[in-house]
């Protein structure tokens, strides 16, 4: 760790003082229609200059000086819009998209000031329980490594299950309960290393580069997300510079990395390409399996305006991520489980999607997309026999293509009326395959072998209007059906907030929310006492849940806000095991192969907490964020007793926060996180029985009642940056879990040591990188 620090401090060489500027540009919309505004006023405040918007609602300046900047957007019969933590660098051009939110009738001859709550979501039918996050937040957080799902570790009510992957438990939910979206439509889990029914993986593949600013929604979803139950991650991606073509490269510990953008045509192109192998991180010290670990990823966005046929886009991405795990065939050297199984790991993943936006007239938009996705998940597992022979123990292989087709129109009724409503069908292929030995010894049995294809629909409507000057109300409805076994719900969806002053407002939100369970399930086979296969699982309906939330904003200065939720889940329908003497729910799954064991809609569960925030916005070069949750999350399964859930941690405390120090075109950046959170639960092992079986046998009565010891992490992150003429280069350290921490993940069987044994998480994770953008 010295030789990086060391490292560190050589490539940054002298500091000495340059003149450089940077053109600073873009569009000023309605965040509704996306429709252009003409003739706002848009203000480089500390350079005393302003332009107007053009009938494209385009502006731009130009020689703007490197550095930080306030921006100031008016307009009479607009909200106010500022940015007060505008960098502007060398390297890139800076190309803003700004909103101007429209006003009341009875203030339209008006300017209002600003919302200075940076974090307001972009989908202004958010009120309870949403935040916008920023490209920015997912660098410059430590340890996030420009991975959204880390970056959210953050935020009040997230944990993590394992350090070893990014899955997210929100407010003791299921990881499994998080819906991925991407410019307007359903994705899938877009994560390296993800296994079959999860919303997670070892690292995303989706790159920072593409990312504009996007939405994350933990509760009481406005009535266009479906088929989720703990949360939203709603990505938009931004476009490419249509007037000048930019690159950018980065080395370091997790591979190189390339993107490109510039004008094409009458348009713009975007594009970025990534491949890591994780031996680097190996030659650190970082523990990782015997064997070799690969990925490669490209993501892309292609814009097309036209001036009568509307705007269109094509974007997407794609994953290749193996891994190849080598036991050892040498019987001295087996000091644990892992030593004699040999591991095989492939998982393409890909999504490509032609969006399609048509204005009719002012009030008035429809956007559609046509989207194609492909996962795959093959997976074999083999166990070292005492003579060396390898044996089967367990293989995968699910291919799921899909076919979705999405559209949703927005129309504006006077200034203070939105309608939006949309459908969205998928037609989903599925080829499933999955063997595994029940008893150790026991020959392979098929637990998935199904092929074909299936349909779910969704449809929604909703209206956000103000009955008065300081009163917004949210209200719909949202539709899900899985045609195969025609299961479905009618959801109702309503939040409101209430402006008490203009430092102060009170929200409410309650929402009626479903899931699909995964695909697998419904096709998972068990014996009957003959012998024969059949599909215990194929009528399963949705798991269900009523959200509700009570929200309070406070702004304590102009960059300082404080806000608290109270909130209540109570999940129905949730499918647990069909015996009474089995204690599995779904609620409990982190991210697992297709259930086959035979399941029923009677479970139940329940989540209830307080979550504090106080969060400084960037400004004069200082952020931070501290936030608290207090909370409790159970669950029934069959026998009716109230447990623990695993994820029932009851509190999470997290500190996020840095500072950059500036030098003329040079700046120094340290971050920090530190997270402490009460220790998730285990089910005990049966010593005796493990040990007559020969693998882990969990004493299911005394399900959930054993805690781990808390949880503690810190993570660091520290950076430099030097504008140069043309180009800019940043040089970075994550640290992540600084202290190397050993946190209690599990506790199993080691059938090698032949005793219960402790699993611990990961510990110190360094990853260095240098990025030139030109």
């Amino acid at each position: 760790m010295t030789r990086l620090l060391a490292l560190l401090l050589f490539i940054t060489g002298p500091v000495s003082a340059q003149t450089l500027t940077q053109r600073v540009r873009g569009t000023v919309t309605d965040p509704v229609l996306q429709k252009p505004i003409p003739s706002a006023t848009v203000t480089l405040v500390g350079e005393n200059r302003s332009v107007l918007t053009d009938t494209n609602g385009y502006f731009s300046f130009s020689g703007v000086p490197l550095g930080q900047h306030q921006l100031r957007v008016t307009h009479v019969g607009f909200r106010e819009a500022s940015d007060d933590n505008l960098v502007v660098e060398a390297g890139r051009e800076t190309v803003l998209t700004i909103t101007l939110d429209i006003l009341p009738r009875e203030e339209q001859e008006v300017v209002i000031k600003a919302d200075p709550r940076k974090n307001k979501p972009l989908n202004e039918m958010s009120l309870v329980s949403a935040r916008t996050f920023s490209v920015e937040e997912t660098q410059k957080y430590a340890a996030s490594v420009e991975d959204p799902l880390r970056m959210a570790l953050s935020f009040a009510g997230v944990m993590a299950p394992m350090d070893g992957n990014n899955d997210i438990v929100i407010r003791g939910n299921s990881p499994v309960g998080l819906l991925w979206r991407m410019e307007g439509v359903d994705i899938p889990n877009p994560n390296h290393f993800a296994n079959t029914a999860s919303s997670g993986g070892g690292i995303s593949i989706l790159s920072a580069q593409l990312l504009a600013n996007s939405d994350f929604l933990t509760s009481a979803f406005p009535a266009e997300y479906g088929d989720a139950l703990s949360g939203v991650f709603d990505l938009h991606l931004r476009k490419g510079n249509d007037e000048k073509h930019e690159f950018s490269l980065q080395a370091g510990f997790l591979g190189v990395e390339a993107s490109a953008e510039g004008p094409m045509a009458k348009g713009s192109y975007l594009v970025n390409y990534r491949y890591s192998t994780l031996s680097l991180l190996g030659a650190m010290g970082v523990d990782l399996p015997n064997g070799t670990i690969n990925y490669s990823d490209l993501s892309y966005n292609l814009f097309f305006p036209t001036k009568k046929a509307g705007d269109f886009s094509l974007f997407g991405f794609g994953g290749l991520s193996t891994q190849r795990t080598t036991p050892k065939l040498d019987s001295t050297q087996w000091k644990n489980q892992p030593d004699r199984y040999a591991e095989r790991f492939d998982g393409p993943t890909g999504m490509t999607g032609l969006t399609h936006t048509l204005h009719f007239g002012a009030r008035t938009s429809l956007h559609s997309v046509l989207a194609y996705s492909y996962t795959e998940s093959k997976l074999t597992e083999d166990y070292v026999e005492d003579d060396y022979a390898y044996e089967r123990v367990y293989s995968a292989n699910d291919q799921t293509p899909k076919w979705t087709l999405t559209s949703t129109l927005n129309h504006r009724f006077g200034n203070g009326n939105i309608l939006r409503a949309g459908y969205s069908a998928d037609l989903i292929g599925f080829n499933y395959n999955q063997q595994a030995r029940k008893d150790p010894g026991a020959p392979l049995l098929v637990q998935v072998d199904a092929s074909g294809h299936v349909q779910t629909v969704q449809a929604f409507a909703q209206w956000q209007g103000r009955p008065a000057p300081h009163l917004l109300v949210n209200a719909g409805l949202h539709y899900l059906e899985l045609l195969y076994n025609h299961t479905w719900a009618v959801e109702p969806r309503a939040s409101l907030q209430w402006d008490v002053s203009p430092r102060t407002s009170l929200s409410l939100g309650y929402g009626l929310h479903s899931q699909i369970q995964p695909l697998g399930v419904y096709f998972g086979q068990d014996t009957t006492a003959t012998g024969a296969y059949y599909r215990p699982n194929s009528n399963l309906g949705l798991t269900r849940a009523h959200h509700f939330v009570l929200s309070y904003n406070q702004r304590l200065a102009h960059d300082l806000h404080f806000k608290a939720e109270l909130y209540f889940q109570r999940l129905f329908n949730v499918p647990v095991n069909a015996a009474d003497t089995n204690t599995f729910s779904t609620l409990n799954i982190e991210s697992s192969d297709y259930v086959s064991d035979p399941l029923v809609n009677k479970g139940s569960g329940q989540n209830y907490g307080l979550e504090l925030t106080l969060e400084k916005y960037l400004s004069h070069h200082v952020y931070y964020m501290v936030n608290g949750s207090l909370y409790q999350s159970q669950y029934r399964a069959l026998d009716g007793v109230l447990r623990n859930t695993r994820f029932n941690g009851h509190y999470i405390v997290n500190f996020t926060g840095g500072k950059d120090w500036v030098q003329g075109t040079h700046t120094w950046g340290a971050n920090l996180r530190t997270l402490w959170a009460g220790g998730y639960w285990n089910t005990p092992v049966d010593t005796l029985q493990s040990s007559l079986q020969g693998t882990t046998i969990y004493k299911q009565q005394l399900a959930y009642t054993q805690q781990n010891p808390a949880y503690f992490r810190t993570d660091l992150r520290v950076s430099y940056t030097k504008n140069q003429k043309h180009h800019t280069t940043t040089l970075s350290l994550d640290l992540q879990n600084v202290t190397n921490q050993k946190n209690v993940y599990d506790v199993e069987y080691d059938q090698v040591r032949k005793k219960v044994v402790t699993v611990y998480q990961t510990g110190l994770i360094p990853v260095l990188n240098y990025k030139i953008e030109f």
